[in-house]
């Protein structure tokens, strides 16, 4: 699904309202309803209610949203922020029909006024400002959402919470913008929706369909995407049923040392598990016994070095190599990691230590092959590209860094996103508490270097890999709670996630 920035989602309205013969006083009356719905569905009339509404179609949206609060036996409390005398039409519009139908709970502000008390068990819709909004909130308004938030009253916010920038908040701060306990979205998620930052202001989120959008939607780009269930299952299919192991490719795991051959043992069952025909892991020789009996479907492949990766020779064609799970930093890896990268041309996987490798020799992201994978987790990726205070930076980081270096970054986390060099970004909606477990990582990479095995583009492989591991993780979940699952949980259910994918 296509994630639109605010100004393609106003470029959207404005195609229905020309093309289609749809008023934005229609659409409001359609936002209202759907958010009405929902605030009806979760509480009961004896519920107070305090609307706050601004001067724009948001503040549009709350109002309605009021009169048909009214209408279904709610006490509604009204403030309407007209501070510069200047309403949208649908604003004016509903702003007519509220004071018609309750006048006596109606306020329109135009100045200084006292905020009415909020009750910590009332309800506040929060209509203020949506997600056009441009500049950081300041003065009297910062100060009302300052207020709102001190409530400790449940708030619900429509579109997106006050204060809030529907891409971008780099330049917010946490007092200026209301803190939702539920946003509803009408029609389209805004970006912002999925970069961890923002969580505490959103709440728990809700995408309303007010069915706005068809053809319209169809024909913008988007460099944003969003990968749900019903992409993945595109992407995969069905077995051939004369398929032979030798048509599922042949991967290298390189990973392992000396006391982390868990992590090579999660890694080759995430491959093994999502499908690759051949796997050889390229190991420490301690890891010998450990890993043909943990995993007697791979094979192993002996490094020199009876504790450490020193030297990593690849010995075949493989479809896709992984490396860097649990095979350290020693001088000696940091060299062969050096020596592996320089040697190769076509794209690999690239995980954990083999990150904090190259964070040692930062000249060789000059020489990591194009459209290579990356997959760091927070700490990994300020140890290669310098410390960031936030996710979105990360973000930001990983665009500018996947265009210069020609690769693919994946940066882990709830939503886990898939940055590619053209700027397209993926993220994908599936991700659990489940997954913050040792070892989660390297099921990940295992489940990548099987798909990008199995021909999968690079860029696909990292993407699809994500979703499946992420879908994994919910079933380990199911099985053993949020608590208790362990990356071995995660890559025993990789099989079952990619059946429940395909169904």
């Amino acid at each position: 699904m296509k994630i639109f920035t605010n100004d393609q989602i106003r470029t959207i309205e404005r195609t229905v309202i020309d093309n289609d013969g749809v008023s934005s006083i229609e659409l409001v009356e359609r936002a209202a309803q759907a958010v009405t719905w929902e605030i009806v569905s979760r509480w009961r009339p004896n519920k107070t209610v305090i609307v706050f509404a601004g001067p724009g179609n948001n503040g549009a949206d709350a109002l309605a949203v009021a009169r048909m609060l009214i209408d279904e036996g709610y006490t509604v409390e009204t403030l309407l922020f007209n501070i510069f005398n200047k309403l949208s039409e649908a604003c004016a519009h509903y702003r007519d029909l509220l004071v018609a139908q309750n006048p006596s709970s109606f306020t329109e502000v135009s100045g200084d006024f006292t905020p009415p008390y909020i009750s910590p068990d009332a309800l506040v819709i929060d209509g203020l400002f949506g997600s056009g909004l441009k500049e950081t909130l300041t003065g009297g308004f910062q100060s009302l959402v300052d207020y709102i938030n001190n409530s400790r009253a449940t708030i619900v916010s429509i579109d997106i919470p006050s204060g809030m920038f529907a891409e971008w908040n780099d330049r917010n701060l946490s007092r200026n913008v209301i803190h939702a306990t539920l946003t509803l979205a009408v029609e389209f998620p805004r970006v912002a929706f999925f970069i961890a930052d923002n969580a505490e202001f959103l709440g728990e989120w809700k995408v309303l369909d007010i069915k706005m959008a068809g053809d319209e939607v169809r024909s913008v780009g988007s460099p944003y995407y969003l990968l749900e269930q019903s992409d993945a299952r595109r992407l995969l299919s069905p077995r051939n049923a004369f398929v032979s192991k030798a048509d599922l490719g042949n991967v290298l795991l390189v990973a392992g040392r000396y006391g982390m051959m868990g992590a090579a043992q999660m890694c080759g069952r995430g491959a093994l598990r999502s499908g690759v025909g051949k796997l050889s892991i390229h190991a420490p020789r301690c890891g010998f016994n450990c890993l043909q009996t943990a995993l007697p479907e791979a094979m192993f492949q002996a490094d020199h070095n009876e504790l450490l990766i020193t030297d990593i020779n690849v010995k075949h064609d493989y479809n896709a190599i992984a490396i860097g799970s649990g095979i350290g930093t020693h001088e000696y890896t940091v060299k062969a990691v050096e020596k592996f990268i320089n040697g190769m041309t076509k794209p690999i996987i690239i995980d954990a230590d083999a990150i904090n490798c190259i964070a040692q020799r930062p000249t060789l992201l000059d020489h990591i092959p194009a459209m290579s994978v990356m997959t760091p987790h927070a700490g990994e990726f300020d140890r290669l590209f310098g410390e960031h205070h936030s996710h979105e930076a990360r973000l930001k980081t990983a665009i500018d860094k996947a265009t210069y270096y020609n690769l693919i970054i994946l940066l882990k986390g709830h939503y886990t996103c898939v940055v590619r060099p053209d700027g397209k970004i993926y993220f994908i909606d599936n991700g659990t508490p489940a997954l913050a477990t040792p070892g989660s990582g390297d099921v990940l990479t295992g489940i990548i270097a099987s798909l990008a095995g199995q021909g999968f583009m690079p860029d696909v492989a990292a993407a699809l890999g994500a979703f499946i591991h992420g879908r994994a993780g919910c079933l380990a979940q199911e099985l053993h709670g949020e608590y208790g699952v362990m990356a071995t949980d995660i890559a025993e259910c990789t099989g079952k996630a990619i059946r429940d994918i395909m169904s």
